[in-house]
């Protein structure tokens, strides 16, 4: 027997009303009112903010250097992030789909990093690379575990990568997994038969149509290196010279640091569109470059 539409109306108010209503206290609410003290000098203290207009707005954009080269740093950063993690996930999930005994093992042993809490990793790796890397320099005299991993600005940039690439290639890893597995065999039989060796099999057949599983991994990566927060924070402090600040580390430091609330409302907004911009538009083109089997 149907519900009256009364009825049904009810029910979901009793099932989605609450959470609905936590959703906006913890998530809607706040954003909106970030957008507001954007436009406002607001310290976090006064009762009353000024309204001050695009000026803070004109001067992240136009005037404002930490802010400028955190941004590039941290374009530079989620670029290799992406295409490391991406491509490292990739090669171990088609390793793993293969003829390899103790698939089960590998694949959990190349997950496990992935629930290990980026500020305590940090602190982890900060040890690794300052005392461990150290004690192995003297014992073994190789270049690698002496080089001052976190004391000049290039090799502070590649620790931050090769963690972060550490500690996320496992959970891509299992998306294509997911994907590959999802592949009709019939198909690559039939290129088999053909006489497609095993690039071209890939190209022409599994890449094809991995490509969801590839939308999906890149929009995770390129979401979650832009919002790159606890895990530098733990292992440079943005450092050396502020050569590895983030923008997340640089909004935070002007709201919390220099109480300049509105200024760092401001800079959150823009860089909350930017990441929407770039995640629409990559969203938008993986999207067009998948197929069915």
């Amino acid at each position: 027997m149907r519900q009256p539409k009364g009825g049904q109306f009810l029910q979901q108010a009793v099932f989605l009303g609450p959470s609905l209503v936590v959703f906006s206290i913890i998530l809607i609410a706040p954003f909106l009112l970030g957008i507001y003290y954007s436009f406002t000098d607001w310290n976090g203290l006064t009762d009353h903010p000024n309204w001050v207009g695009w000026s803070n707005w004109i001067r992240v954009l136009t005037d404002d250097p930490y802010f400028g080269q955190a941004f590039l740093f941290t374009i530079k950063y989620s670029v290799v992030n992406v295409l490391l993690i991406n491509v490292g996930g990739l090669l171990l999930a088609l390793l793993l789909t293969g003829k390899l005994k103790g698939t089960s093992l590998y694949r959990t042993a190349f997950f496990v990093p992935n629930v290990i809490g980026g500020l305590l990793l940090g602190f982890i790796f900060q040890f690794i690379f300052v005392k461990g890397f150290s004690s192995l320099g003297e014992l073994t005299g190789m270049w690698p575990f002496n080089l001052p991993w976190l004391g000049t600005p290039a090799t502070a940039f590649w620790a931050i990568i090769s963690i972060g690439v550490w500690q996320s290639a496992g959970y891509m890893m299992m998306i294509y997994i997911a994907g590959i597995l999802s592949i009709p065999s019939e198909l690559v039989e039939a290129a088999t038969i053909d006489g497609a060796g095993k690039f071209r099999t890939f190209r022409s057949i599994t890449l094809p149509l991995l490509m969801p599983a590839i939308t999906i991994c890149m929009f995770l990566t390129i979401s979650h290196s832009f919002k790159a927060y606890d895990q530098i924070l733990s292992l440079t402090g943005g450092g050396p010279f502020r050569s590895t600040v983030v923008v997340t580390m640089d909004i935070y430091d002007e709201a919390f640091g220099r109480n300049n609330m509105g200024y760092g409302s401001a800079k959150a907004v823009i860089f909350f569109l930017i990441i929407a911009v770039i995640t629409l538009a990559q969203v938008w083109t993986t999207k067009r470059k998948e197929v069915e089997a």
